[in-house]
């Protein structure tokens, strides 16, 4: 079957309990991702949904795997661009590894089809996003471009 994936792996000095808090936490993410947050049980099998700041579901799913603070992978699809919506849903895995002052995050975000749009996006938004979280994590700052959704969300 062809797929089509995106890699990012960063480094981050932080704890992994603290990191899985602000992967999971709907207040910390705010701070990071525009102002939008998670709605999730996080159990196995529960619904997950990415919030948008004015209340409009952007993308949501279910948790398939949840060992924190290590693993977490979600089953994902875009609910706001019928392009991205028609693709279906994709799997975003995030890995946590202690290595010494720092934590590895690896997330690995692939979906079950070639020339994805939906990969193509995300492969746009996971770094800005990502760093504004490196930032926030070590500085106590998130960047100032990933306060607020931009206008043409």
């Amino acid at each position: 079957m062809s797929h089509d994936r995106f890699v990012y792996v960063t480094y981050i000095r932080t704890t992994p309990d603290k990191l899985w808090e602000a992967l999971t936490s709907p207040e910390f993410t705010r701070k990071y991702w525009f102002g939008i947050w998670q709605d999730c049980a996080w159990t196995v099998g529960a619904s997950w949904k990415l919030v948008l700041s004015d209340g409009r579901v952007a993308d949501a799913g279910e948790v398939l795997e949840i060992d924190p603070p290590k693993r977490l992978v979600l089953k994902w699809r875009n609910e706001f661009r019928p392009e991205l919506h028609e693709e279906g849903f994709s799997r975003a895995t995030f890995d946590l590894e202690q290595m010494d002052e720092v934590v590895k995050l690896t997330i690995v975000h692939e979906i079950d089809r070639t020339g994805s749009k939906f990969i193509e996006a995300v492969s746009g938004g996971w770094p800005v996003i990502l760093s504004s979280l490196k930032s926030l994590l070590e500085t106590g700052q998130a960047l100032e471009r990933t306060r607020d959704l931009p206008k043409q969300a």
